[in-house]
């Protein structure tokens, strides 16, 4: 290899790193006796534009309930909708009485029942008032659909006989003390009260249900779930990460012999004597990760669409908001590099700062944290069937805020490879009817990849980590990236997008 083209490989080690199988392009195998090999660099135009993200999947382990106005994006309002679980063969204690000395709930009757809404973090103001409504759905949630942003809540909920109850809140509890609030296992909640006669109906079922106890899918039958929504204040979002049903009921406090009742110490009746000594136990009911939890957002189209049509750059934009979608110069790199061997390809999206006009809002939104790179025909079933980036078609990329401020994604030869397999594919079977022309017009998204805001869960108990899930970024965030349908115009070199190509050649002096 000559010296002049020694650094083109020795980018394509440090830059764009190892891959055990970069592909080859139009290659088929060379002699031994052919050491006349030289790297090059070379790059390609990238036009980019801004799609609307529609409906995206919301099926999710967290509930977004709030509401929320940008100045350049408009309002988003979030709800949703969850399922609750039952332990199996759940029961309940037995009543106290002289005939059954060994029980311990004091009525037969629970105590209170309540929505218990847990959060760990938030978007937005911290002391906004805000207002939600809870709802009881009176139909089933659908396991087998695919569950999106636009679920419609009033198809499985009756507004004027569904309501449960109504809790005012704030994100940050005032009335709470600092030290509370400060400790490590302090988690804030909302506490929404709920009608007794709801737990009594869950109670009466346990124990309608026998010694055997009720079961998950007879819970699911008597009582179908909830819609939680946003009904007063704007500029809070709660991320709900844990859901339960508490259902409390009094018990009396007993000796060793679980047949005595211990006396209050100090309380004493009517009659002078002490009162007996009663607790409170009870039975949760949770929304897990097995059941069906989904999520509606309700945006502002009007301004949504205004930014989704300018030209000079792309928008992300989340939740469900706006996407970038990628043309990659498939044809134009199997034109010219159809006898040589593609090593790496590299392709960054730059995103801007955002202007100091924005940033003077107080809760103005940040870039999302990772994003993933799909083919632009596969972004829906991607999500649907629950996968994780394969490397191949799809890959994911953190966002460098301290650095380059990019989305960078090192070595996607894979993906350039499988779509041009896929055309060869399709030009073989055809044969001698072969049209290209129209082979393009049927497969329009053929070279397209759609980079979309995600949230990951990684496995760190694994070096390096390992992802085990990739869902849809529901949070509020946005990033401007340069490109854009203007992106080639040559006055506008700046937003000029490029992919990055690393090559070697055979026996050739290009």
């Amino acid at each position: 290899m000559k010296l002049k083209y020694a650094w083109a490989a020795l980018i394509a080690l440090t830059i764009f790193g190892c891959d055990d199988n970069t592909g080859s392009l139009g290659l088929n195998m060379f002699p031994d006796s052919d050491q006349n090999i030289k790297g090059h660099l070379t790059t390609f135009d990238v036009t980019t534009q801004s799609e609307l993200s529609g409906k995206v999947f919301a099926k999710t382990s967290i509930g977004y309930v709030g509401k929320f106005t940008d100045p350049y994006f408009g309002f988003y309002e979030a709800g949703f909708l969850t399922q609750l679980h039952c332990t199996e063969n759940m029961t309940f204690p037995t009543i106290y009485s002289a005939e059954n000395p060994t029980g311990v709930m004091v009525k037969d009757e629970i105590y209170l029942a309540e929505l218990v809404l847990s959060y760990s973090t938030y978007f937005g103001d911290s002391l906004n008032a805000c207002r939600m409504s809870v709802y009881e759905l009176d139909k089933d949630l659908n396991k087998d659909a695919a569950l999106y942003t636009n679920i419609d809540p009033a198809e499985y909920y009756n507004a004027s006989t569904g309501l449960l109850g109504r809790k005012a809140y704030s994100a940050v509890d005032l009335s709470i003390s600092d030290s509370i609030r400060k400790l490590k296992e302090f988690y804030p909640s909302v506490r929404v009260p709920l009608p007794k006669s709801l737990g009594n109906k869950i109670y009466k079922a346990c124990k309608d249900a026998g010694k055997d106890g009720l079961s998950n899918a007879d819970f699911q039958k008597i009582f179908k779930g909830i819609y939680v929504k946003s009904d007063y204040g704007d500029g809070t979002v709660l991320y709900v990460d844990q859901i339960e049903l508490n259902i409390a009921y009094e018990v009396y406090v007993k000796d060793s012999t679980n047949t005595k009742v211990l006396k209050k110490k100090y309380e004493k009746d009517e009659q002078g004597n002490l009162k007996d000594s009663t607790a409170y136990g009870r039975r949760l009911f949770v929304a897990t990760k097995e059941i069906i939890q989904a999520n509606q957002f309700k945006s502002d189209k009007n301004l949504i669409k205004e930014r989704q049509e300018e030209t000079q750059w792309t928008y992300l934009k989340t939740p469900a908001g706006i996407y970038t979608q990628a043309s990659l110069p498939l044809k134009e790199i199997e034109t010219q590099l159809s006898k040589d061997t593609i090593n790496a390809v590299k392709l960054a999206f730059t995103n801007y700062n955002q202007t100091n006009d924005y940033n003077k809002y107080e809760f103005s939104m940040s870039a999302p944290t990772h994003v993933l790179l799909v083919r632009e025909k596969d972004k829906e079933t991607f999500f649907e069937k629950n996968e994780i980036t394969d490397n191949i078609t799809s890959y994911y990329s953190q966002h460098n805020s301290l650095g380059t401020n990019q989305y960078v994604f090192p070595n996607i030869t894979k993906l350039v490879s499988a779509c041009l397999a896929e055309k060869e594919e399709a030009r073989k079977k055809a044969g001698v009817a072969w049209d290209e022309d129209e082979w393009l017009k049927e497969n329009p998204s053929w070279n397209k990849v759609a980079l979309i805001p995600v949230v990951i869960q990684f496995n760190t108990s694994t070096n390096p980590p390992q992802v085990i899930s990739i869902q849809n970024d529901l949070k509020p965030g946005y990033a401007k990236l340069k490109g854009g349908k203007d992106g080639l115009n040559p006055e506008n070199k700046e937003n000029k997008l490029k992919l990055e190509v690393i090559y070697t050649s055979f026996n050739g002096t290009k």
